[in-house]
């Protein structure tokens, strides 16, 4: 098994991405035959009620996560809600699924869809290093 300290997690849903403030996160590669991970979010109790939710409907659900650094670009998986336990006013979420597909070059993705729109100049460079650090999803992984 090999741990990974979670930066950010979104949630996606119908085309919208939910942003979930996390406290803390990791994430954990079970490396067996089924490719398992196991993503683990400490979050406000403010999202309790999303979580039990998907808990109880047993929906999978896509999730963007950053791991061990801001500027890594996000991984995509697709996960169930396994768990989830209060703690004080926080709640412990237990996420449980697979990697969706595998991850390639962000920046250069990103950089192809800002010239496609039209940006050049100081215009694209301000906006790429924007986005660089923002991390929108990008049009092709709307789908």
């Amino acid at each position: 098994m090999k741990t990974f300290k979670m930066m950010s997690v979104d949630i996606i849903r119908d085309q919208e991405i939910y942003p979930i403030s996390i406290e803390d996160g990791i994430v954990i590669n079970q490396e067996n035959i089924s490719r398992s991970w196991i993503l683990e979010l400490f979050v406000d109790k403010k999202y309790e009620a999303l979580f039990k939710g998907f808990q109880s409907s047993n929906e999978i659900i896509s999730a963007k996560v950053v791991i061990s650094y801001p500027e890594n670009e996000p991984a995509h998986f697709e996960v169930v809600t396994y768990s989830v336990k209060e703690i004080g006013q926080h709640i412990s979420v237990l996420l449980k699924g697979t990697l969706k597909r595998l991850r390639r070059k962000y920046a250069e993705s990103l950089l192809s869809e800002l010239i496609e729109d039209g940006f050049t100049g100081e215009e694209l460079l301000a906006k790429f290093e924007h986005d660089m650090k923002t991390r929108p999803t990008l049009k092709k992984d709307q789908n």
